[in-house]
């Protein structure tokens, strides 16, 4: 089954009850910090896909030395 297809026929009634359903088991407190380590998630993929990388390594791994 394609997955455009399948995104196609959710409807609002069908998305409010997949909400109400992560709401039962998961609980109102937890969904927040489940969405904040999802975008976390997201953002890091999104910078590795471009190749940028600024947290003092290049991509060979090792540590790029600063000029002075």
């Amino acid at each position: 089954m394609n997955l455009s297809i399948f995104l196609g026929m959710l409807g609002a009634p069908e998305i409010i009850l997949i909400i109400i359903a992560l709401l039962i088991l998961f609980g109102g407190r937890k969904i927040p910090e489940l969405m904040k380590g999802l975008g976390q998630g997201m953002r890091e993929f999104k910078k590795a896909s471009k190749g940028d990388d600024s947290n003092g390594t290049n991509t060979s791994g090792s540590i790029e030395e600063k000029s002075k």
